[in-house]
């Protein structure tokens, strides 16, 4: 398993470091450029957001590479009783379906309903090629749950939905959704080899840490170009169904809650940002308005740098993914404890670093 692991991170690390380059160049020719026109852009400058295509080619072919040597040497098998090769067509036509749409986003702009109406549809095929979230257990509770169809096929569709929106929300900053993908993507990782997930899932969330990491040094502050729409989607829907392979038929405690845990960043800014759209613009057209109000937003108002927010949601995402993964490897008084732990240490840290800041004025 660690040689799969080893391969297509490197495959998919080169194949979307080797890209990067060119889709900056298309990016321009295309009209694929960020230009700051309003307050709540972070750079001064037109800066190419075409960044996608190339992370999703870089993660499509590590993945059926893997795949189909895997399966040639028995490691995998796509056509059994899981049928994983029905699921990963039904993925794939996913991401055709989002990316069609969310080109036409980068290039020209379209209306949020729009955009919406297209993760749903992606979601409705995922859906229904056998990707969905069936069965699972809460901590202190004995057995599976077992769920109806019907609320097995909304309660999948908003997860996937859901995880999308909140990794192209947050991509606010330089380097930020990348780096976080990464973050989580690698505590998954750890948390699918640990409960002996399948191998598809493993795969598929690796070569999706060696894209992101191909793609990041030329993200980072200060950025060469941007994920786009279409990356930030693709990012955040992979995620959302890679988390539901990995966990797939198990029964272990809290193995539901986990990846809520490991996004736990993304989908707290998003959850925040409607309740907080919802108060400020009272009807639910608010929702689609976008704001100067995510994490980002208000550190970059405290006075941190680009790079200084980064880093620091990045810790943020780094303690997520490691309080899960101590949730599952050991138990929920240790990780509670460590949580409580890295609280005390920012809390006591908290009020001379912004000293510092001050000082630095």
């Amino acid at each position: 398993m660690w040689g799969d692991i080893a391969i297509a991170f490197l495959l998919a690390f080169i194949t979307t470091f080797v890209l990067t380059p060119y889709t900056i160049k298309i990016a321009k020719k295309i009209g694929a450029v960020d230009i700051p026109k309003d307050e709540r852009r972070m750079h001064n400058k037109p800066i190419p957001k075409f960044g996608g295509p190339a992370i999703i080619v870089g993660f499509l072919l590590a993945t059926v590479y893997l795949c189909v040597t895997s399966s040639l040497e028995g490691n995998l098998n796509l056509f059994g009783v899981e049928n994983y090769i029905l699921k990963l067509i039904g993925f794939f036509l996913g991401i055709l379906i989002l990316s069609f749409v969310c080109f036409f986003d980068d290039i020209k702009g379209i209306h949020p309903l729009v955009k919406l109406v297209g993760q749903l549809i992606a979601a409705g095929i995922v859906v229904a090629f056998g990707i969905r979230i069936n069965n699972f257990n809460l901590p202190f509770f004995q057995g599976n749950i077992i769920i109806s169809e019907l609320f097995s096929i909304i309660l999948t569709i908003g997860w996937l939905v859901g995880i999308t929106n909140a990794i192209n929300l947050i991509d606010g900053l330089d380097g930020l959704s990348t780096g976080i993908a990464i973050i989580s993507s690698v505590s998954l990782l750890i948390i699918f080899a640990l409960n002996g997930s399948p191998l598809i899932a493993i795969i598929m969330i690796t070569c999706l840490v060696g894209a992101l990491s191909g793609f990041l040094p030329f993200n980072f502050n200060p950025a060469k170009t941007f994920v786009g729409d279409i990356g930030s989607n693709f990012i955040g829907f992979t995620l959302a169904v890679v988390s539901i392979l990995g966990v797939a038929k198990t029964a272990t405690a809290f193995i539901v809650v986990l990846p809520i845990i490991v996004l736990g960043l993304p989908i707290f800014d998003t959850v925040s940002a409607i309740i907080r759209r919802l108060i400020k613009g009272k009807s639910l057209k608010a929702v689609i308005q976008a704001d100067k109000g995510h994490l980002h937003h208000k550190l970059i108002n405290r006075g941190f740098s680009q790079k200084e927010a980064v880093l620091i949601l990045y810790g943020i995402s780094v303690a997520c993914g490691m309080f899960a993964v101590i949730l599952f490897e050991s138990s929920i008084w240790k990780a509670i404890s460590f949580a409580l732990m890295v609280i005390a240490v920012v809390c006591i840290g908290y009020k001379e670093f912004f000293k510092m800041k001050e000082e630095e004025k």
